[in-house]
């Protein structure tokens, strides 16, 4: 029989990797789709500015007093720009109380000169409040200017339906200010996410066909490498044999280049049973005494070929990482409950793998079991033995179960040497 670094060192080793990590997008209002909610946003601002410079500039006011409101106008635009950033919330507390302490003032003191005139420029502060400020302390601030648009017509003799009228067009104001900034920025945010989900979505599909891969090519090349050297042994005392046997070599490489085209389209399903019987006939080449028990019944198509795939790992190991004599599988389903068990003799305790990039198998096989509900448990056991034990709902689900449940009529190697 060969031994385990024969038959390690000639196969060819197809290990998945993960993909690199794709940094997201930076948010910002430059996407192409949130160019417009910006537009809106910025027509809305200009269209107060414009309302508020045509009242004075129609109140007969001197040439000076123009100047300076057209002047004023210019900075408190610049400052809600600013707070209709995207993005803006990021900025620290202090910077936000500080350009929001000086748009009051842009706001407030000017009413002493131009009156109400200027009183659509409170609707600017009152959406910069519950832009910038925590919602508990944004929205009072936010009735608080309004109410305070009722003052200055009353103090001017006008009547108090006009005080109402103005008070109702600062929070009407604010408002539009606050919904147009949200707008772009969910929209852009939108945008984001739908590109990270897009990325995400190509990452899990070249993870996806990486395992895949590494599933396929390890265990047929284990095969074909298995059955080569075999065919080498036969050919002298053997040919009738060895022709056989290249016979199989032939249909594993065409299964191979088959399962290979499946997994590339994104649709390959598994046997348990083919696998079995394909497990059977690569032992025995190897002179690996087999005993099987199959009694699962019916699987979900998800579930047999997630433990279709975990037979054909669990094999490959065997062959690569053991000097195994005997070996033991067992397929059972109970109380909705399908466990897969290989067994298998021959480890060696002190052996570990030091090939780069090795290990990626069994991770594979954790991350399948856990995407059908399932779980994987492997290690060495008692007597130099190595057990895999795959337990799953015959059903796919996405809820994983409890911790594995102790399972009756384990295997086991008597000293004689033959499977219980």
């Amino acid at each position: 029989m060969m031994d385990s670094h024969d038959r390690s060192g000639s196969a060819d080793e197809s290990r998945a990797r993960t993909p690199e990590a794709v940094a997201p997008p930076t948010p910002g209002s430059g996407l192409p789709v949130s160019r417009p909610a910006r537009t809106i946003l910025i027509t809305a601002l200009l269209g107060y500015a414009l309302l508020t410079a045509i009242r004075i500039l129609s109140a007969g006011m001197s040439p000076t007093a123009e100047a300076t409101s057209l002047l004023l106008l210019l900075m408190i635009l610049a400052l809600q720009l600013l707070h209709s950033t995207p993005g803006i919330n990021r900025v620290p507390l202090s910077r936000k109380c500080l350009t929001l302490t000086l748009q009051a003032l842009l706001t407030y003191l000017p009413i002493l000169v131009f009156q109400a005139y200027w009183e659509t420029m409170a609707g600017y502060l009152a959406g910069s409040l519950v832009l910038l400020l925590p919602a508990r302390v944004a929205w009072p601030l936010y009735a608080i200017v309004g109410l305070s648009m009722l003052i200055p017509p009353l103090l001017d003799g006008r009547p108090l339906i006009e005080s109402i009228l103005f008070s109702q067009t600062t929070l009407l104001a604010g408002l539009v200010l606050y919904g147009a900034t949200r707008l772009t920025e969910l929209i852009t945010h939108l945008h984001t996410t739908r590109g990270e989900l897009a990325r995400q979505a190509v990452t899990g599909e070249r993870l996806r066909f990486a395992r895949d891969l590494h599933d396929i090519l390890g265990f047929s090349l284990s095969a074909i490498t298995l059955k080569s050297e075999l065919v080498h042994q036969l050919i002298p005392t053997h040919p009738d044999r060895a022709v056989q046997e290249i016979n199989e070599v032939l249909v594993i490489a065409g299964q191979s280049l088959t399962d290979v085209r499946k997994a590339a389209s994104g649709y390959r399903t598994m046997s348990l049973q083919q696998e079995i019987r394909a497990a059977q006939t690569m032992l025995d080449a190897a002179d690996v005494d087999v005993r099987v028990k199959v009694e699962h019944g019916t699987l979900s198509p998800h579930v047999e070929t997630a433990l279709a795939t975990t037979l054909r790992e669990a094999v490959t190991n065997l062959l690569r990482h053991s000097n195994a004599t005997h070996c033991g599988i067992k397929a059972v389903q109970q109380d909705g409950l399908v466990r897969l068990v290989v067994e298998n003799d021959g480890v060696d305790p002190a052996y570990r793998n030091l090939a780069p990039h090795s290990g990626n198998g069994l991770d594979n096989l954790h991350a399948r079991m856990t995407a059908i509900g399932g779980r994987l448990e492997s290690g060495p056991g008692k007597d130099g033995t190595f057990r895999l034990l795959a337990e799953a709902p015959a059903r796919k689900t996405s809820q994983t179960p409890g911790k594995l449940s102790a399972e009756p009529g384990e295997i086991r190697f008597p000293p004689n040497g033959s499977a219980a």
